[in-house]
Order: C-alpha cells, then sequence, then structure tokens
C-alpha cells in the first residue's frame, strides 16, 4: 500500500471540552493518583488553586474529541487493523482545574514510511478559556505492513 501525504498540514475544527470536577477525580483514582490536589477542592483551594487540579495525562481526555476526526480521517488513510501506539509527547502549560474550558485544535504533522511501517504523526494544541496553551501535544501512531 502506497501512503499518501496529502493530509499533511490539514487541520481539524477545534473542540471544547469543559473541565469538571467529578471527572478529574475520577481520571485521577483510576490512574493511582493520591495527591489531595487532585482529589479533595479544600486542599486544592488552600493551595491556591480555584478547584481540583487535574493530572497532567489528563490531557488525553480533552484532546480526545479533537483527535477522533483526524485519525479516523480517510484521507488520512490509517488502517486500525494494522495500527499500533507508537508514542505521545507532550509539553504542559498553566495546570488545568476543574471549571476550565479547554479547546484542542489538531495538525496532521506527518506521514511518513519507515522500513515497511506507516508513521502517521499528529500536533494537539490546547487552550484555556484566557487563551493561554495548557499543552501542546505530539500523538504517534504506527502502521504495520504498509
Amino acid at each position: 500500500m502506497e501512503l499518501s501525504t496529502e493530509a499533511v498540514g490539514k487541520s481539524y475544527p477545534a473542540t471544547t471540552y469543559a473541565v469538571g470536577r467529578e471527572k478529574v477525580k475520577e481520571y485521577a483514582l483510576a490512574t493511582g493518583e493520591t495527591n489531595a490536589l487532585h482529589l479533595d477542592p479544600v486542599a486544592a483551594r488552600e493551595a491556591g488553586y480555584a478547584d481540583v487540579v487535574a493530572p497532567p495525562m489528563f490531557c488525553v481526555v480533552f484532546s480526545a474529541a479533537a483527535m477522533a476526526p483526524a485519525i479516523f480521517d480517510p484521507e488520512v488513510g490509517i488502517n486500525f487493523a494494522l495500527m499500533v501506539h507508537g508514542g505521545q509527547e507532550f509539553k504542559w502549560g498553566p495546570l488545568v482545574v476543574a471549571g476550565d474550558e479547554i479547546t484542542t485544535a489538531v495538525t496532521v504533522k506527518q506521514i511518513e514510511e519507515r522500513d515497511g511501517k506507516g508513521f502517521f504523526v499528529f500536533k494537539s494544541v490546547s487552550n484555556n478559556q484566557d487563551y493561554a496553551t495548557v499543552c501542546v501535544g505530539t500523538w504517534t501512531n504506527i502502521v504495520r505492513g504498509v
């Protein structure tokens, strides 16, 4: 199968995610987080935050809806039967807290073939309601046998 690079540079409509206290707590508990800043609004406020603080990897939660159209885009051409997770890299800005509204936009950064595998790289940029960039993500998916 020949990979098409025509989708490189393509951007998708941004999505907005309202960060909720219970979702932050659920995520923290599911990932074994015990820091009170993620679980207890009183502790978070005493530490100077408006509400519970999302763990850094919560970025996957608020980015998911923005990533889906990109990875499912037929123009990108990912064969899901042969796809494996390649990696994720994040650069974080201000902390995300319950009550924030995070807007995430995604762009196809790179599509290339190496050693018979397709590498599909996406970039996400997430900003809070104050237009501060809270996270920039690089998402890599590898498709075997292209």
